[in-house]
């Protein structure tokens, strides 16, 4: 399964004729490539995997999918700390 990640686009870049961006992903930040959304801005979201910007997204999107993937990994956490026993 592969899964995009929403980033908000910090700055943009050429890189040796290719269209780059810094976005940043909740304090993390990377290169990513945007040659294949000519039209982003920075201050806007981008749907990324493996390095490629997919395609661009709404902030409300954007903030929705970030809330969803937060709200799992909580849960995932709260699984996790259920099933190791207590000493």
């Amino acid at each position: 399964m592969c899964l995009g990640i929403p980033g908000k686009v910090i700055k943009l870049f050429d890189l040796d004729g290719t269209a780059m961006s810094i976005v940043d992903f909740g304090g993390v930040q990377q290169e990513v490539c945007v040659a294949t959304v000519p039209d982003v801005q920075p201050g806007q979201y981008v749907i990324v995997h493996a390095g490629f910007a997919l395609n661009l997204l709404s902030e409300e999107e954007a903030l929705e999918i970030i809330r969803l993937l937060n709200a799992l990994n909580a849960t995932n956490r709260s699984e996790k700390d259920k099933e190791t026993p207590a000493a």
